[in-house]
């Protein structure tokens, strides 16, 4: 399955990139705190998320300011409102009118709020390991210690994260993760965005959402209490509560297949077909692992005994095989399954 990238504007000018992937009906996907739409799509295991909710939707996907391929400079201070000025900007670029809704993690208040303001559009929503007040998610101290540890010691800081969102991750996943939450944004956007984490608070509005709403969460999600999603469920008329084992909060780590399934019920597709993961030749491998060591074509070629022209060839068969674009992509792919 291949992703089709686009972009458009904000009223300042700040450029939004987003994403769509799959065909069917249109799926709007509102993520957590960082994104990037290459790097995303090149980790297999974010990808085999992607590509089960692109089986009969046609997932939309994006980078807010700050993160990813949008604009890194330029970007204003995080804020429940302008994360609804970037869906408005994607959401028209697309020319949607009605679509299915999906929040993860941050993108849990922020789906909550958008469907409240435009009920006539969302057809279905789902949320998953999410909340609705983020001075629940942790006590004072820790939300002050996390941001400060993310303003000031980013690489650290991803390192610590990523060991709470994903505890079930394999060593090469977790590996990747860290590296993506870095290339991703910077501290200054990492720590903004964390510090929205805490702030936004969307129990008024629960009430209103009138889409037929379904809460995923993990039972043991160590960063984001069971209690939330229950005061979510609560809180939003004839919305289902459907708790799943794991710790992990990313939805891509951990029994992923149990997720998709109880979300394409929700949404009423069949049970996924099974799809093979993709597999690069013994040749291929050794050009991916030098491409992850940042050696160039020329060089590349001179390790392993052949012309630069060859090199640039097994390359974008990579590309093609692996269904990316670039180089950092297939970096990406290959720590994340050979570490």
């Amino acid at each position: 399955m291949e992703q089709r990238l686009d972009s458009t504007r904000l009223p300042n000018g700040t450029t939004v990139a987003y994403a769509t992937a799959g065909t069917g009906p249109p799926l709007l996907f509102i993520g957590g705190w960082l994104s990037h739409l290459e790097l995303s799509w090149a980790l297999p295991a974010e990808r085999r998320l992607f590509e089960g909710l692109a089986q009969g939707r046609t997932v939309l996907r994006y980078d807010r300011p700050g993160c990813g391929l949008s604009d890194r400079a330029g970007a204003v201070r995080a804020s429940l409102e302008s994360e609804l000025d970037n869906l408005d900007a994607v959401v028209t670029a697309a020319g949607l009118d009605r679509y299915d809704v999906m929040g993860s993690s941050l993108g849990v208040p922020i789906a909550i709020e958008w469907a409240a303001r435009h009920a006539t559009e969302v057809d279905h929503l789902v949320l998953y390991g999410g909340w609705a007040r983020g001075v629940d998610i942790a006590p004072a101290p820790v939300r002050e210690h996390v941001v400060g540890l993310v303003r000031s010691h980013w690489g650290l800081g991803a390192d610590v994260l990523t060991d709470i969102f994903a505890p079930e991750a394999s060593t090469g996943t977790r590996s990747a993760l860290a590296d993506y939450q870095r290339q991703a944004s910077s501290a200054a956007t990492a720590a903004d965005l964390l510090t929205l984490c805490y702030r936004v608070d969307v129990t008024g509005s629960l009430a209103t959402v009138r889409a037929p709403t379904l809460v995923v969460h993990r039972e043991h999600d160590r960063a984001a209490p069971l209690d939330q999603a229950r005061l979510v469920a609560d809180g939003i008329p004839a919305a289902t509560l459907r708790i799943l084992p794991g710790r992990s909060h990313l939805p891509y780590v951990g029994d992923v297949d149990a997720l998709l399934t109880v979300i394409r019920d929700f949404l009423g597709l069949p049970a996924l077909r099974g799809t093979a993961a993709p597999h690069l030749t013994a040749r291929q491998g050794q050009v991916a692992a030098l491409v992850t060591r940042g050696l160039t074509n020329r060089e590349i070629g001179v390790r392993l005994g052949i012309d630069e022209r060859s090199a640039e060839g097994h390359i974008e068969r990579i590309r093609i095989r692996l269904g990316v674009r670039s180089r950092a992509q297939i970096a990406a792919w290959w720590v994340a399954t050979n570490s």
